[in-house]
C-alpha cells in the first residue's frame, strides 16, 4: 500500500507571489526575518519554502547568508504544531500568540 502524499502548506498571504529575481528590499527583509525565526523555532526548510513561496535552495541561501547553523537531515526532534504561523505582520504588531 503506498504512503499518502504529505500535506503541502500554502504560501502565507504576505509572501505569495513575491519570489522574483530582484525582490523589493522591504519584502526580502521580511522574508529573511521570517525564515530565520521559523527555522530557529524548528520548522523544516521544506515547510519554510512552502510558506514563503520560495525554493528550498533560496531558504537555505538565506540561512547561510545570516550564518544560521543548519540542523542535520531528517525529522526534527522537537514537536511542532502542524498549523502554519499567523500572519507575519500581525505578530510584528504584537497580535496573536508566539510559539
Amino acid at each position: 500500500m503506498p504512503y499518502p502524499p504529505r500535506p503541502q502548506l500554502r504560501p502565507l498571504q504576505e509572501f505569495a507571489g513575491t519570489a522574483t529575481s530582484r525582490p523589493e528590499p522591504r519584502i526580502q527583509a521580511l522574508v529573511e526575518e521570517f525564515v530565520i525565526e521559523q527555522y530557529r523555532d524548528g520548522r523544516s526548510l521544506r515547510e519554510i519554502a512552502e510558506l514563503t513561496d520560495r525554493s528550498h535552495s533560496a531558504v537555505r541561501n538565506i540561512l547561510d547568508k545570516h550564518g544560521v547553523h543548519r540542523r542535520g537531515r531528517g525529522a526534527s526532534k522537537q514537536p511542532l504544531t502542524s498549523a502554519p504561523p499567523q500572519n507575519h505582520d500581525e505578530r510584528q504588531r504584537g497580535g496573536g500568540s508566539r510559539r
